[in-house]
């Protein structure tokens, strides 16, 4: 290790110094709470656990054990050993001054489980949900009838309520059979190991472990809250859960993601869907309240519906993060180390009893994951690797043993005690995942997928989240509906389709406008549903009507976060190699990428067609692959056929001449395409006209072929006019069948290239 790793450690001493002098200070002058104190505490936490989670993350351990580490250091365990009255003037136990940074912390909980929840990811527990269940259910009820026979077993000095064993039992089993999902998904994806097939059930388990353990401590609330076995209680709790989680993740999913939708799009000020998301989490967590459960579950079901919301997930977690690890992380954890005092650990009984919960702990999570996935289908070093994973119990387990302490149900000693067991777990995690991860085989299938999600990665549609469809009252903007709603309908998009003819104040002149701007609507909207792959629950359709000059419109909806506009309007094309007025418009207020769409031949006909026959010339570009994609995806969507034709452009020709002459550039260009299709079981057939001019060679195609449209990647150009290049130029105005341009995002400069 490096000593730059320990300078900053090297500041605490004199931080603390100071710091005490300070608050002996500050201290005589009042009794009460003091805001100095309390913002000192902040100070010392933060820094000291970021500084130790730093180096414990260097050293291959999740930060989170610096955090814990911090508060140790800080708390009676060794600050408070080594300079007692400094330690009790920082952090002083009076109610009033602990209840202070004890309210952060209590916050800091919600959000913490909201990230958690955030981080769950429900497709992947779906997608190996029968073994990840079956291992779940082994992998708990193992170490929870474990730590209930030890709850039961110990001594009546360790409880704070005697009385009150039974519920102690049930918190002893609970707290030692739920994994951190937080520190298994940050160990799994470290290694690169999150999208292999083991990883997921690894963390699907977690996930499914995680909330039925949130489950089981919100009833254990409700249990220690009344003191006793109350059926009645009891029963209102479980049945309260159910019906909560029930109307969550049904109805209260829509709600979510239409407030996330709402906020973004119509509030002004500074990051309203955050406001939006803190308070879904406080209002979800003063339901679970009311219920009788704990607030976490709230928090936690709150963070897993935010995360399922199909727009600005990414942006959320971003924002969100950045708060949670650099503030209330530290503070939280902080203040759990700060509860742990390790010196009781010098009384051999205790120290004993310690080790063997540690060890009660590690041997019932590791025999039950084992166990549950030997029954679960996974061959021995799978299962290996399942257990030594599962036994990590970090971040969850101090949450649950903080819990625990302040409703009475732990002793200050037991707490102890599980918060060391935690921290053991927890270190001893990572480097035996590893070590059982590390020679892991890979059959053949698994293979296939992890290359396809690593081209998904990188590609166009698969990072889709939010398309935009401007559209008039034409035969066109129908059939551009009919390519939105493929596009969309696979994946499940949220879908706002804007309405771009007259303007909503001229449409009340006439009925027949009006009428004919809410079919196409309708028309979009059935179009999208139709072809939302099984699951037309999660296709979502907003319709808006322009209400101001047409550039205006357009940037005002750009700003939302789209990234895709797709446009469907009756003129697309005029004269000159010039696009119509009103494209020209739509697309300088748009900087993302263009999909302009042009009905001709039979379309114009019958708009929405049964299959597509397409056409998509490639040439090796990163705009030729972007068209593929597009082609792929509306062929995998709808039923028809597939042509890729492979064209040489100025630019690819320049860019091929410095590649070894004994490679077949055309012919692998052309197998990338096929093995794309094949990536999404889509049949294509491969013509190679390489000695063609581009535009020759693509309506030659058109002419000899059953397609009906072409699907082109293209650039776009910077020049004071809409500019896509003299390929697409030809091919727009001369083809006899509609035509798709997809564009990339910025343009670029003019070159030597026809294209």
């Amino acid at each position: 290790m490096q000593w730059s790793l320990l300078r900053p450690v090297g500041l605490v001493p004199a931080a603390l110094v100071l710091t005490t002098v300070a608050a002996s200070a500050e201290g005589g002058k009042s009794a009460g709470p003091s805001e100095f104190l309390l913002v000192a505490q902040i100070v010392l936490l933060i820094a000291v656990g970021r500084g130790l989670g730093e180096i414990m993350q260097r050293l291959g351990q999740p930060s989170v054990i610096g955090e814990l580490l911090a508060g140790i250091l800080l708390g009676p365990s060794l600050f408070g050993w080594v300079w007692p009255d400094a330690q009790q003037a920082i952090f002083p136990k009076t109610p009033e001054q602990k209840a202070m940074i004890d309210g952060i912390a209590q916050f800091g909980i919600l959000l913490l489980l909201l990230l958690t929840g955030m981080e769950t990811d429900l497709k992947l527990v779906r997608k190996v949900g029968k073994a990840a269940i079956a291992i779940s259910i082994a992998g708990i009820l193992v170490p929870f009838a474990c730590g209930f026979a030890l709850g039961e077993f110990l001594p009546d000095a360790l409880l704070p309520n005697p009385q009150a064993r039974l519920v102690a039992s049930l918190f002893m089993g609970t707290a030692l059979s739920i994994s951190s999902v937080k520190i298994v998904a940050v160990v799994v994806r470290e290694m690169n190991f999150m999208r292999r097939n083991v990883g997921q059930i690894i963390v699907a388990t977690a996930v499914i472990d995680d909330t039925i353990g949130w489950i089981i401590i919100a009833v254990i609330f409700s249990l220690a809250s009344h003191g006793a076995l109350d059926i009645a209680s009891v029963a209102k709790a479980v049945l309260g859960t159910l019906a909560f989680l029930a109307i969550s993740f049904t109805i209260g999913r829509r709600i979510v993601f239409q407030l996330i939708r709402w906020a973004n799009d119509n509030l002004v000020s500074t990051a309203p869907v955050i406001t939006v998301i803190l308070l879904l989490m406080c209002a979800m967590a003063l339901v679970t309240h009311l219920i009788g459960v704990h607030t976490v579950l709230g928090a936690f079901v709150a963070g897993i519906l935010v995360g399922e919301s199909p727009i600005l997930t990414r942006q959320i977690d971003e924002r969100l993060r950045g708060l949670i690890s650099s503030f209330f992380m530290p503070v939280f954890f902080g203040l759990a180390g700060l509860s742990a005092d390790l010196t009781v650990l010098r009384d051999p009984h205790l120290l004993m009893l310690t080790g063997l919960l540690v060890v009660i702990a590690s041997v019932g999570k590791f025999g039950g994951a084992f166990v549950g996935g030997t029954v679960g289908g996974l061959n021995t070093r799978e299962s290996l690797a399942l257990a030594s994973g599962m036994n990590a119990r970090g971040s969850t387990e101090v949450i649950i043993a903080t819990i625990g302490l302040s409703i009475g149900v732990l002793s200050q000693n037991l707490f102890t005690m599980i918060v060391t067991m935690a921290i053991v777990t927890t270190m001893a995690m990572p480097p035996m995942l590893r070590a059982a991860l590390a020679k892991l085989p890979m059959n053949k299938d698994e293979q296939e997928r992890l290359e396809r999600e690593e081209f998904e990665k990188r590609g166009f549609v698969a990072n889709l989240e939010r398309p935009l469809l401007a559209v008039d009252e034409s035969v066109n903007a129908t059939f551009a509906a009919h390519i939105a709603g493929l596009i969309a309908g696979m994946r499940g998009l949220p879908i706002t389709v804007l309405h771009i003819g007259k303007r909503a104040k001229d449409q009340e002149k006439g009925r027949d406008e009006e009428e004919s701007a809410e079919t196409v609507v309708k028309k979009a909207a059935e179009i999208v549903s139709a072809h939302g792959d099984g699951d037309v629950s999660s296709v979502d359709v907003v319709t808006r009507a322009r209400r101001a000059e047409l550039g205006e419109s357009i940037a005002d909806e750009a700003r939302k976060g789209f990234d895709l506009l797709v446009i469907g309007v009756d003129k697309v094309a005029a004269a000159k190699d010039r696009f119509d007025r009103r494209i020209e418009d739509i697309a300088a207020k748009f900087e993302g990428p263009l999909a302009v769409v042009a009905a001709k031949g039979k379309h114009l006909k019958q708009p929405t067609p049964e299959a597509l026959n397409i056409l998509v010339p490639v040439s090796g570009s990163g705009v030729s692959k972007r068209g593929a994609e597009v082609a792929v995806a509306l062929a995998q969507a709808g039923s028809g056929s597939l042509r890729v034709i492979y064209v040489a452009t100025t630019r690819d020709k320049g860019a091929q001449r410095g590649a070894s002459r004994g490679l077949n550039q055309e012919a692998g260009i052309l197998k990338d395409a096929s093995d794309l299709a094949a990536r999404y079981e889509v049949d294509i057939t491969t013509t190679l006209r390489a000695n063609r001019a581009p535009e020759a060679a693509i309506l030659r195609e058109i002419e000899t072929t059953a397609v009906d449209l072409v699907v082109m990647g293209v650039d776009r150009i910077q020049a004071d006019h809409l500019s896509f290049g003299g390929v697409a130029d030809a091919v727009l105005r001369q083809a006899k069948v509609s035509v798709l341009l997809v564009s990339s995002g910025e343009a670029r400069p003019t070159s030597t290239e026809k294209a």
